[in-house]
């Protein structure tokens, strides 16, 4: 069964303690914890015991790839993984999502695609790698900043990611790159984009990716990873600006989700 679930990135800066909470309240049926500085998103004992109060599931632990987190967990992206590999097993989480390589992680990038398939067999864990974006300085010029590459459907992954708000810097057709990866998509990030330059993490709707269109499609071939609401509420003021957010996205996901009669 598809669950919708909230990414603890979506109620920053408030806490990964919190965004349980959030979910709880609203109706979520799982979180996905991104491993970031707050330290409980790296204690295993702490997430555990966060799921069982709140009776939330954890469906996915993001690994901390993002340029913020390059020192969490040390420097060495394999030692990365294979940490959130194992806290994905503890907590019973089936997906781990990932980022490729930056550009200048060469030795890195030059054995990863090999390297997340070997992991997951070694695992049982499914790696999905999450299409990125070309780093633009003007609205005419980019710079291919990752390798393999950015987009994960020309790679052999066996899992990956689509997200929107980075589908819309990249200036990509998500329901082309859904049929593209066929049932190699294992994972969304539900969110929008205007398609400017920067990663904006609309709330789903308030931008240009066809969201809903794009979420039909998924429901139409009986889509069966994870739908991850990762907004950006960082500019709400208020709790109640965050909750009616957060409420929004949700409700949305819910709506147009929806297998079709047959």
């Amino acid at each position: 069964m598809t669950l919708v679930a909230l990414s603890t990135a979506s109620v920053y800066p408030e806490s990964t303690a919190h965004a349980f909470a959030w979910a709880a309240q609203l109706g979520y049926d799982a979180v996905e914890v991104m491993v970031g500085v707050d330290s409980l998103s790296q204690q295993t004992a702490a997430l555990q015991q966060l799921s069982e109060h709140h009776e939330m599931p954890i469906c996915a632990i993001h690994s901390p790839c993002l340029l913020w987190t390059q020192r969490v967990w040390g420097t060495e992206p394999w030692g990365k993984l294979e940490r959130s590999a194992e806290l994905a097993v503890a907590v019973g989480a089936d997906v781990v999502v990932v980022h490729p390589p930056f550009r200048w992680q060469k030795e890195y990038a030059a054995g990863f695609v090999d390297g997340i398939a070997a992991l997951e067999e070694s695992t049982g864990i499914a790696f999905a790698v999450e299409n990125m974006y070309p780093w633009r300085a003007s609205s005419r010029r980019g710079m291919e900043m990752y390798l393999p590459g950015w987009d994960p459907s020309d790679q052999e992954y066996a899992n990956t990611t689509i997200d929107l708000s980075h589908a819309a810097i990249a200036r990509s057709d998500v329901v082309a790159m859904a049929e593209r990866l066929g049932d190699r998509l294992r994972h969304v990030h539900l969110t929008d984009g205007s398609g400017s330059a920067k990663d904006e993490h609309l709330v789903p709707g308030r931008g240009g990716m066809r969201a809903e269109e794009f979420l039909t499609h998924l429901a139409g071939r009986d889509f069966a990873g994870h739908i991850v609401l990762e907004i950006n509420t960082r500019r709400c003021s208020t709790r109640a600006e965050r909750e009616a957010d957060l409420r929004e996205s949700l409700e949305f996901a819910r709506e147009h989700f929806a297998v079709p009669a047959r």
